[in-house]
């Protein structure tokens, strides 16, 4: 198996034998093994890009909290808003297993020294969003996400069994809110058609850029983090969708898009790649918006965070004194 390290010396070769050894073996790697220095970079690159994009990913969808159209509409969001939290917490915590604070990893988002998924910056015009989200977005995520309940890195691994299985879900709920839209009027079956042509070509982009341009995924497939490539799990996705959009009654905005008996999958046009970079280089049409609220959000909450602290230290000090006592 090859590694970004230097050739390694004395004991340092056989704690990487030992590490490889267990990559081979399919086995995990946990938080108190030795690990090479870039598989540990790897994965909070990664983990934390992650996290980030579970909690930038609340933004767009809060967007229609207020306006949900009925109560049960927004009981729905408001639960599906707050898992996202949820699987943020996860993953911020399977991350700081590789010494990393969330302090940093939040600072490091906000200053633009990692990033969150693409998708991400794209505004929500219409409540046919929402549907829209969980049926493509959530079902790239649950594409991309499945095969990582098996990554090599542990803590990583089993966070991802319960946030596939609520990504399932969320997937669910978008399916069937578009299908109720698509019973509906003229003008909501407009509506989703017209948020479907947006969302598509994004969600494309959300598995990265194509395989040949992905300077991470060899050595990511090699050390087993990764299990499939961007090209492969697009082509999944695409594979995956297109029945259910026969089935809403929706159609996908690729006109080259068919079954190719030979390949035994669909030709699909690939997205573009240019529009690609320049979201993901601060360019996108909400990149600004959704920094400057995190970093808001940030900010807003540090008096939260420094009195969580303060009580733990006065409790432990408070702990302590009764076992001297004692």
């Amino acid at each position: 198996m090859t590694t970004t390290q230097p050739a390694p010396t004395g004991d340092d070769a056989a704690y990487l034998e030992g590490f490889d050894a267990t990559i081979e073996r399919g086995d995990r790697i946990e938080p108190r093994d030795w690990m090479p220095e870039g598989y540990r970079k790897t994965l909070v690159r990664q983990v934390a890009q992650h996290a980030h994009s579970e909690i930038i990913g609340m933004q767009p969808e809060g967007n229609w909290l207020t306006r949900a159209p009925s109560l049960r509409r927004k009981a729905i969001l408001l639960a599906k808003v707050q898992d996202e939290a949820g699987h943020g917490l996860y993953l911020y915590s399977a991350c700081e297993t590789l010494g990393v604070s969330r302090d940093e990893l939040t600072e490091m988002l906000i200053d633009g020294r990692q990033k969150y998924s693409s998708i991400f910056n794209y505004p929500t015009l219409s409540y046919a969003d929402v549907g829209t989200i969980g049926w493509l977005v959530d079902g790239a995520a649950i594409c991309n996400q499945v095969p990582l309940c098996r990554t090599s890195f542990g803590p990583y691994g089993r966070a991802m069994i319960r946030i596939c299985k609520e990504e399932s879900f969320h997937q669910r709920q978008g399916y069937e809110l578009l299908m109720t839209m698509m019973r509906g009027t003229d003008e909501q079956r407009a509506m989703v058609q017209e948020s479907v042509n947006r969302f598509w070509w994004p969600a494309l982009m959300m598995f990265g850029p194509p395989d040949a341009d992905s300077p991470n995924t060899a050595q990511s497939m090699a050390w087993g983090i990764k299990r499939n490539t961007n090209d492969d799990l697009r082509q999944r996705f695409v594979d995956m969708t297109v029945p259910q959009a026969k089935a809403l009654g929706v159609t996908l905005p690729d006109p080259d898009l068919r079954w190719n008996e030979e390949r035994g999958a669909h030709d699909f046009t690939q997205p573009d790649w240019d529009e690609f970079m320049q979201v993901v280089k601060g360019n996108g049409p909400c990149n600004t918006q959704r920094i400057a609220h995190r970093r808001k959000a940030w900010e807003d909450g540090a008096w939260v965070r420094e009195a969580a602290m303060a009580y733990a230290a006065k409790s432990s000090a408070v702990a302590e004194g009764q076992e001297g006592a004692a």
